[in-house]
């Protein structure tokens, strides 16, 4: 049984992981890697495996960066089953498409002004591509073990991150390996926290936030005094989110602020059709949630959510103050790219950052001091006051992962630390090591290894 690591090695995107065991071989999520330019050229690169070859796919949920890459998988030849749990399959139909959509708005747009080095630009794939991806997805239920053949088989558990997510059990040869996918967080608002794990040969562990806590700072009040200060001085608040996830995380905490009386009457646009369509989710999934159907509804209430383009033009001819969600969270690409180059060169208004930066994102850039980034082939300067609240992530910190590993009743022979910038990925290493006694590897891009 052996595993090679394609992706998410150095970096938090492109999970990728490629299990072989038996004669056959399953991958293990398949994102798209995003931030730096030679991290984004690898969607752009043949796989380090051959697609046709896979006996199937396992997610551990719908974001981008794990689930992103299917429309070229699929495009490139992989026929099997897309398998996940109830709540990513319904993302899944969400996300995908959208994700085409934007790389075509993409490719149109830099042929129109021709700021693209390739001529023409074309999209890393399309809608169409997407849409025959989903025809292969089929849902699991949590908790089920499930016969991939040939002695191998999977389950997925709840891990609280975001709707449908989990962690993956994969078992076969007579060794088993844990997934934990991204890790929620014990005391999130909205996700009920990661359920316990059965314990596994080899573990693959989440490093995100390895290497720093998420503070005990309350995560409301320091959104409230954003919107407060930024509304008194007349100007907008830009929050670049992730659509699934973070946005409902943000919208509930805005209810709770406006029904607790600590912000005024500010207009807040959700400009995200993806995040309404997810928003909507929400509802059928509940027994996922902390919240009741009442509470999903109340989240919602009083929240303008912007649906066509040109809505989305009118809102950037609007004054403040208000409050602009829209995806996406790192600032790659979407309709918050748009708001940032309305809205970051005015020093009245502010761009909050909810969520990980990854390394070469505007995200990181604008968060490291940037005074311009660029933007549809223009620089744009930022004058507006750049914020942060880190402790509204839905990533599990280093003391958080320590809890929950702490809960195994008995320890992995093994431990490869993934999904983690360098720094952050060691120091969740030594964390493991120092503090469990585990031992514990960070792999490398396309290392293999075999598993004990």
């Amino acid at each position: 049984m052996k595993i090679t690591f394609c992706g998410a090695t150095g970096t938090v995107t492109g999970s990728r992981y490629l299990v072989e065991a038996g004669g056959r071989q399953v991958l293990v999520d398949c994102g798209l890697f995003q931030g730096y330019k030679q991290l984004r050229l690898r969607n752009w690169a043949a796989p380090p495996f051959d697609p046709r070859g896979l006996a199937a796919v396992l997610l551990t949920h719908a974001h981008i960066d794990h689930s992103g890459y299917l429309p070229l998988l699929v495009r490139n030849g992989y026929k099997g089953r897309i398998l996940c749990s109830r709540a990513t399959a319904e993302l899944l139909e969400i996300l995908l498409p959208d994700s085409a959509h934007l790389q075509e708005e993409e490719a149109r747009h830099a042929n129109q002004f021709g700021y693209s080095k390739h001529h023409p630009a074309l999209p890393l794939y399309t809608v169409d591509d997407a849409r025959q991806a989903l025809r292969q997805v089929y849902p699991v239920d949590f908790g089920h073990d499930l016969d991939l053949g040939h002695g191998m088989r999977f389950r997925i558990t709840p891990n609280g991150h975001i709707l449908g997510s989990g962690c993956i059990s994969l078992a076969a040869d007579g060794r088993e390996i844990l997934f934990s996918g991204d890790l929620g967080r014990p005391g999130d608002l909205v996700m009920r926290a990661p359920r316990p794990v059965p314990p596994a040969d080899v573990l693959l562990i989440e490093s995100t936030y390895g290497d720093r806590l998420h503070g005990q700072d309350g995560a409301a009040d320091k959104l409230a005094d954003v919107i407060n200060r930024t509304a008194a001085r007349g100007g907008v608040v830009v929050i670049p989110a992730f659509a699934v996830g973070r946005a409902q995380t943000i919208l509930y905490h805005l209810h709770l602020l406006k029904v607790q009386g600590r912000i005024g009457p500010v207009p807040i646009y959700l400009n995200s059709p993806m995040a309404a369509d997810a928003t909507a989710l929400y509802r059928r999934h509940l027994d996922e949630l902390r919240l009741s159907a009442e509470q999903v509804r109340e989240m919602c209430a009083g929240v303008i959510m912007v649906n066509t383009p040109e809505e989305s033009r009118q809102l950037n001819e609007r004054a403040g103050p208000m409050v602009i969600i829209s995806a996406s969270g790192m600032a790659t690409g979407g309709r918050v790219l748009f708001h940032l180059e309305r809205y970051a060169p005015e020093a009245r208004n502010t761009v909050l950052f909810v969520g990980f930066q990854a390394g070469g994102t505007r995200g990181a850039a604008m968060l490291g001091g940037a005074t311009e980034i660029k933007i549809h082939g223009q620089y744009v300067p930022v004058r507006a006051e750049i914020a942060r609240i880190d402790n509204l992530s839905s990533h599990a910190d280093y003391a958080e992962i320590l809890d929950w590993l702490g809960g195994f009743t008995n320890p992995p022979k093994q431990v490869y630390v993934v999904h983690g910038e360098p720094g952050a990925a060691d120091a969740m290493r030594r964390q493991i090591q120092e503090k469990l006694g585990w031992p514990c590897i960070v792999p490398d891009y396309l290392q293999t290894v075999q598993v004990p």
